[in-house]
């Protein structure tokens, strides 16, 4: 579910399609997008096995350890693109504002924490070039922690932490 108002519009990221934008400003810590309806996880070994689930791997987001929802419905939760400079904190399942964002802003996150470890995305980092690979869980997991800790505490992170 998305928390502010929001609106889907074309992306200002080159080759990315739509985007998700915020209909009213957010501050830093909010929670923009929060986990809802879903119904099962599966184990990354269970997708790879079963071809009418490895057929939805493009829909596929690493929700924990090694467990992902699959939502190819695209739900407006799926417009949210990837940048290694966001302005969303994704953490569980969650998506956090990092910093105090006006209406208007695309929200982005770090796609790195939703792909299997390891794993390249089907295409590169818009503005920088470089190839979006899936970080081991523990990494994710301790990063975004870090990252949401610091703003809990007021403190910005300038940008999520590798």
């Amino acid at each position: 579910m998305i928390l502010p108002r929001y609106r889907i519009a074309p992306s200002a990221i080159r080759g990315a399609g739509q985007g998700l934008f915020l209909g009213e400003a957010v501050p830093a810590g909010r929670i923009i997008t929060a986990p809802d309806a879903i119904d099962r996880t599966w184990r990354h070994a269970e997708i790879a096995a079963d071809p009418a689930l490895a057929a939805q791997m493009h829909a596929a987001a690493r929700w924990f350890e090694d467990h992902y929802t699959l939502s190819p419905d695209w739900p407006d939760e799926c417009y949210i693109n990837h940048s290694f400079r966001p302005t969303g904190l994704w953490h569980l399942g969650f998506v956090f504002a990092l910093d105090d964002l006006p209406a208007d802003t695309e929200i982005t996150v770090d796609y790195r924490h939703l792909l299997p470890p390891g794993q390249a995305e089907d295409f590169d980092d818009a503005v920088s070039g470089e190839r979006i690979v899936g970080l081991p869980w523990a990494e994710s997991l301790a990063t975004t922690t870090r990252a949401l800790a610091a703003l809990l505490d007021g403190r910005r992170p300038l940008a999520e932490p590798t």
